[in-house]
């Protein structure tokens, strides 16, 4: 009996720990370290190291819920979050060709602890990228990433089919899948200039050769004519 409760207790946590986005979906379970993925799977760009998912969730085409939870590795205590998209299906397995369109841009989590940490974070109304034009059946994939902050990047993706607003298959936004627990804190960033620029030394190096050139010798004959005279003297 009670190693029937102990067991079942482990794959509960087991099946709670499968998932690191909650809502829309998920790729699957990437909180794995095996001999191919020694330091874990969610390091691997783009979608930590799983394969285009075949079971699409359905997501509106004006935008929508985003949920996951941030804190099943260590080292987010504090930690920088950012969504992206990538449109279509002509990219690495069958995937997106890249995932450059910024949806929400990058701001700072505040965790409770920097050991690993229950808690969801829900962000209700995730936009599309600006200038974005989609259209129900369109494919794309949502893409979140965590970058701690010891420096380690990390991964997740859900894939969609846009539908619209209403659409009975996109799934129901809830208490229970999209909530914001109280240990959590945010924070926006912003840069504060310190130093002015560096001049493009090589862009002005190559402007003044371009002078010389087209003022030939008599642009600098003067100076080394000088420049012997006192060398003379």
């Amino acid at each position: 009996m009670r190693l029937s409760l102990l067991l079942a207790l482990a794959l509960t946590a087991l099946v709670e720990a499968h998932s690191v986005l909650v809502y829309p979906g998920t790729r699957g379970n990437n909180l794995i370290t095996n001999d191919t993925f020694p330091y874990g799977m969610q390091w691997m760009y783009p979608c930590g190291g799983l394969g285009t998912s075949r079971n699409r969730t359905y997501w509106p085409t004006t935008g929508g819920a985003v949920s996951f939870q941030p804190g099943w590795f260590r080292g987010h205590l504090q930690a920088q979050l950012q969504i992206n998209l990538g449109y279509g299906t002509d990219g690495p397995d069958g995937g997106p060709p890249n995932m450059s369109n910024i949806m929400l841009k990058p701001f700072m989590l505040l965790g409770p602890s920097n050991n690993p940490y229950p808690g969801t974070v829900c962000l209700p109304q995730v936009p599309l990228p600006a200038g974005a034009i989609v259209k129900a059946g369109d494919m794309a994939t949502i893409q979140v990433v965590e970058l701690a902050q010891h420096g380690a990047a990390l991964y997740s993706c859900v894939d969609i089919v846009f539908a619209e607003p209403g659409d009975p298959r996109i799934p129901i936004v809830n208490e229970t899948n999209c909530f914001n627990s109280t240990q959590f804190g945010f924070a926006q960033i912003y840069t504060v200039t310190t130093t002015n620029p560096v001049l493009d030394v090589v862009a002005s190096t190559t402007s003044s050769a371009i002078s010389l050139l087209r003022n030939g010798w008599a642009g600098w004959l003067p100076l080394a004519i000088g420049a012997i005279g006192l060398a003379i003297w």
